[in-house]
């Protein structure tokens, strides 16, 4: 896999980032791959393989940005329906990831997890299983056995979709001290008291927050000032906007919005949603459109507007990732193997294309992680 059309750089920078992609395997993939990025060019490297693992998913990095863990999204494991979870060593310098373990699930497909704030536990969103997972972190970096597994009940509107719970999504408000949960099964954001050590999570009061049904909550991010929640929805191809209250952990609804043009009229679904930096911009990825959908925030109540849609020069794309500067978007197009680089307006919010492009195959997730960490 080598770098297509390259861009003319803009300025050098010394500032590199190591990026992690990762695949669902099969013929032209075989796990999580690594490029190294200019922050400065946006200039993707060639991609190398970091990790042999089967369908990683989703990745995430520990707060000391020394491990990496990574779902392996499948149904079984040694004749149990689970699956599991790979804790991963980077190397200094090169990147590359040494498996230190890996530890089921208790539940199967795996879609997504996320590292909590105090980097003392792995939290995991069972698709398939429609259960969430705490699994905790030792000093190593590797994984112990899951402390805790909460089964979800329950079923919506959609028949095909939403016959039993479906997590999608889990991840800690910027207090650490609530995790929050996308069930797309349940058309419900579900919120629990969160304690790291020792590893608990209590049903908040009240419990959850419920979507129109048929939404399909699939992720979620938080504005960068922790008051505000945007929800994507997949099955509705819609943005909804909460309020939050860091100290009690409430979500109120506040707005609604399409994630399509008007002038769209096939078949679509949502996947990704990722705020800017700044808080000035939201990003959501439409699959079906292959666009991602471009909204300014309000910054005294979080409402969006629509800014416009940016086509993501491939098809699928399951993920995007914003660099920590904010001044790049890579979308991840999983059905046309491709990752492609997009510069972000700092004004507008707007993106457009560089015609930086790599060939990975099926890509379904990015990760960031600066040199200057290491």
């Amino acid at each position: 896999m080598a770098s297509l059309a390259l861009i003319a750089p803009l300025r050098s920078s010394a500032e590199q980032a190591l990026v992690f992609i990762g695949t669902y395997t099969g013929p032209s993939s075989k796990g999580i791959y690594l490029s190294h990025f200019d922050q400065g060019t946006g200039k993707l490297g060639p991609v190398e393989l970091a990790a042999e693992m089967t369908n990683p998913s989703f990745l995430a990095l520990h707060p000391k940005r020394r491990f990496l863990y990574a779902v392996s999204e499948v149904e079984e494991v040694a004749g149990k329906r689970s699956g599991t979870v790979c804790a991963f060593r980077i190397a200094q310098g090169s990147g590359k990831l040494t498996l230190i373990n890996q530890q089921p699930c208790e539940g199967a497909g795996p879609c997504h997890l996320a590292v909590d704030k105090s980097g003392k536990c792995v939290l995991v969103a069972n698709y398939g299983g429609g259960s969430i997972a705490a699994l905790p972190i030792q000093s190593d970096g590797g994984l112990g056995p899951p402390s805790l597994v909460v089964q979800y009940q329950g079923a919506s509107v959609n028949a095909q979709r939403q016959s039993a719970p479906h997590a999608h999504f889990i991840t800690t408000d910027p207090g650490d001290r609530f995790v929050l949960g996308c069930d797309l099964g349940l058309d419900k954001v579900l919120v629990y008291r969160f304690s790291p050590q020792p590893l608990s999570l209590e049903a908040n009061d009240p419990p959850s927050v419920s979507l129109k049904p048929g939404a399909g909550p699939r992720h979620l991010a938080f504005h960068p000032n922790g008051h505000a929640v945007y929800v994507i929805n997949e099955l509705g191809s819609t943005v909804t906007v909460f309020a939050y209250d860091p100290r009690r952990g409430d979500l109120n609804e506040i707005q609604t919005l399409s994630t399509l043009p008007e002038t769209f009229t096939g078949e679509s679904s949502c996947a990704e949603i990722q705020v800017h930096p700044s808080g000035k911009f939201v990003y959501g990825s439409n699959r079906g459109d292959d666009s991602i959908a471009i909204f300014s925030t309000d910054a005294k109540t979080g409402k969006l507007s629509v800014v416009g849609y940016e086509p993501t020069g491939g098809k699928t794309p399951r993920h995007f990732a914003l660099d920590p500067r904010g001044n790049w978007l890579l979308a991840e197009n999983q059905a046309s193997d491709n990752v492609v680089v997009f510069r972000v307006d700092s004004r507008t919010g707007k993106l457009t294309a560089t015609g930086q492009t790599i060939a990975v195959g099926a890509p379904v997730c990015l990760l960031f992680v600066p040199t200057s960490s290491f």
